[in-house]
C-alpha cells in the first residue's frame, strides 16, 4: 500500500515536537507519582496514513527513547508501539478503546493504555502511569498540531497552493 505523507507533518516536525515536549516530560518524570521506571518511549504516527492505505510500520513517522535503553526493565519500545497502534487503526484514545469500546479490540492487541489521537495525530507513550503517558502523549500531539498551523501559515503568505517539496 502506498499513501500521500502528511505536507506539514513529517519526521523533522514529529522529532521538533517532541523536542518540545522533553522539558516538561523528564521534569515530571522526577516525580515518583509520574511513575517509577525512570524510562519512556515515544512513537508518533504519520497522519495522512491510516491503516486504509499504509501499514503501522509504514505509518510510523518518529520514535524516541528518553533514558538508556541498555538499563530498561521493560519493553517500553513495545508497549508504546501496540498502544500507538490501538489508537491509529481506531482513531480513538487508547483509554476510550479500553474502557468505553472493548470489543474493537482484537487478539494480541495490548490491554495498556497511554495513546491518544488528537485531530488525526497518533502518538503513543510508554513508561510512566498510564494517565501520565495519555498526558505525555496529548502534549507531543498537541505540539505537533501547533507546528502544522505554523505551517499552513507560512505556506499561505507564499501561495494558495501547497508546492512540492
Amino acid at each position: 500500500m502506498t499513501a500521500n505523507a502528511s505536507y506539514f507533518i513529517d519526521r523533522a516536525a514529529a522529532e521538533k515536537a517532541v523536542k518540545l515536549s522533553l522539558p516538561m516530560i523528564t521534569e515530571a518524570m522526577k516525580q515518583k507519582e509520574v511513575g517509577e521506571s525512570g524510562f519512556l518511549y515515544i512513537v508518533v504516527m504519520d497522519p495522512l496514513r491510516t491503516p486504509a492505505n499504509s501499514s503501522f510500520e509504514e505509518a510510523v513517522l518518529y520514535e524516541h527513547a528518553v533514558g538508556d535503553r541498555e538499563k530498561w526493565d521493560a519493553d517500553y519500545a513495545g508497549f508504546a508501539r501496540a498502544k500507538a497502534a490501538i489508537a491509529w487503526r481506531t482513531g480513538m484514545d487508547g483509554h476510550m478503546v479500553q474502557e468505553l469500546r472493548p470489543h474493537l479490540l482484537a487478539a494480541k492487541d495490548t490491554v495498556l493504555w497511554g495513546s491518544v489521537v488528537v485531530d488525526g495525530i497518533t502518538v503513543g507513550v510508554s513508561g510512566a502511569n498510564a494517565w501520565y503517558d495519555e498526558a505525555f502523549a496529548g502534549t507531543v500531539a498537541m505540539c505537533l498540531r501547533a507546528l502544522a498551523k505554523a505551517g499552513i501559515t507560512e505556506a499561505r503568505s507564499k501561495g494558495l497552493f501547497l508546492q512540492p517539496k
